[in-house]
């Protein structure tokens, strides 16, 4: 009997010091805010706009990093946007980025065609792109497998009227030291870019 009277009495005297204590941390916690928000408001809107420009800062930098082209050209209504350029491990250069139809009908890119014989059968596609190495006076056209399919995007079906395409073409990596290259389409000015070392 005293051991259950024991018990009961010492798991009432708990909750009500459970109980007695969540009520005081939140009556402290809610007066704390209470007087403490307005000046906090006007500190954290001071500091907003502190935050705000660091974040800008972020901003700029990550600008670059979202929205960083290496080189972008323009010609007949089609904008080629460069965001990529890297040295593969088996002695390759993939150069990707995105290709933008301002024009007011279906973009194909037939003339972005190669004219070899043995790409011709690419259709529209990079194809005919190609990578010069102005100091080391050498020019690298696409890689293609054996069968004479470009390592490279094929534009099926085109593109439509203000609408964007995501492409690649692979290269034969040039020597360690050429950092500086021209990208080159046909029909477009050529598009410098320069690859970070060990890229």
């Amino acid at each position: 009997m005293n051991i259950r009277r024991t018990t009961k009495a010492r798991r009432a005297m708990t909750a009500v010091a459970i109980t007695t204590g969540l009520v005081l941390t939140v009556v402290g916690c809610g007066g704390g805010d209470g007087g403490d928000k307005e000046k906090p408001d006007k500190d954290s809107s001071a500091s907003t706009p502190a935050k705000g420009g660091g974040d800008e800062g972020n901003d700029d930098a990550e600008e670059p990093a979202a929205g960083q082209a290496l080189a972008e050209v323009k010609s007949n209504g089609i904008t080629l946007t460069v965001s990529s350029a890297e040295r593969d491990e088996g002695g390759f250069l993939t150069i990707s980025g995105k290709v933008t139809n301002g024009t007011s009908g279906i973009w194909v890119a037939s003339e972005w065609r190669s004219d070899e014989n043995e790409l011709k059968k690419n259709g529209g596609s990079l194809a005919g792109a190609s990578v010069v190495d102005q100091e080391g006076k050498k020019k690298y056209l696409v890689l293609r497998d054996t069968t004479g399919r470009c390592l490279c995007t094929k534009f099926e079906g085109g593109v439509n009227e203000s609408q964007s395409a995501d492409w690649y073409a692979q290269f034969p990596a040039p020597p360690e030291g050429a950092t500086k290259l021209q990208f080159q389409v046909p029909t477009m000015p050529p598009a410098s870019i320069e690859l970070a070392e060990g890229e």
